[in-house]
């Protein structure tokens, strides 16, 4: 059990690679904390993990609203006592061009991506500072190391921002026994790209991209997150874990 004891919040926990994460994690030993803003399949999720036999508490979490994380934090300290972990999961996508792309969404991808990153890090750390400890995954992307043609510019600067966000926490905490490591995903197969998922032809192009021919499927992403939130990467702080099938290598 690479989580026992442990507990662990994560954001944007409902579905996809965030639903993946907590499931792993439940039965690694871990009770799980997950807050999204999609209530009924967040519900869902919980409902599974605790069906399975592991400890999990939804909660609803508008990452962009420090109230909101306060109030997440809170309930997994008075659920479970501490906190251990946290996964800055949530996240949102944007395709097009730099041209195409509004203030609103400007606004609207960095308040997710990169606020919501800072908000929940700055809610954590005095929790875990109480716990003697603690692992924050930040959920970056190949986005936040090289530059795509696809993504709108807003996409390719959040995750670019988590990147330099995660060393700078790291190098402020780490004597406080608080690890932040971020992870660079390739292109995974969530629900957050169902415009792939359901185009044979944009699939196919995606696979193309890839020197390993395919797209990674949640789990392979989580397992990574798991190594980095388990005390297996005690000496791993500021550091980024590419999952990318061989992407940025070319």
């Amino acid at each position: 059990m690479r989580l026992e004891n442990k507990v662990a919040l994560i954001s944007g926990g409902a579905r996809g690679m965030g639903a993946a994460e907590a499931k792993l994690f439940a039965s690694e030993g871990a009770k799980v904390v997950i807050g999204d803003i999609l209530e009924d399949e967040g519900r869902r999720t919980e409902a599974e993990i605790n069906e399975a036999g592991g400890e999990c508490v939804f909660v609803r979490l508008d990452v962009t609203n420090e109230a909101s994380w306060q109030e997440a934090v809170a309930t997994a300290v008075q659920r479970f006592g501490k906190l251990d972990i946290l996964v800055n999961n949530a996240g949102v996508l944007s395709r097009g061009t730099l041209e195409d792309t509004t203030v609103e969404e400007w606004d609207r991808v960095m308040d997710i991506n990169a606020k919501g990153v800072f908000l929940g890090t700055k809610t954590a750390i005095p929790e875990m500072r109480k716990a003697g400890g603690g692992s924050i995954v930040n959920t970056s992307s190949i986005s936040g190391l090289v530059g795509q043609a696809t993504m709108r510019p807003v996409y390719n600067a959040s995750k670019g921002a988590v990147r330099i966000f995660t060393k700078s926490a790291a190098i402020q905490y780490a004597k406080e026994g608080i690890r932040v490591n971020s992870v660079h995903p390739g292109a995974v197969d969530t629900p957050m790209v169902e415009y792939r998922l359901g185009n044979p032809e944009l699939q196919a192009q995606a696979n193309a991209r890839s020197p390993m021919g395919r797209t990674a499927q949640p789990e392979e992403i989580a397992y990574g997150v798991l190594y980095l939130a388990s005390d297996e990467a005690s000496f791993v702080t500021g550091s980024e874990l590419v999952i990318d099938g061989g992407f940025t290598a070319q």
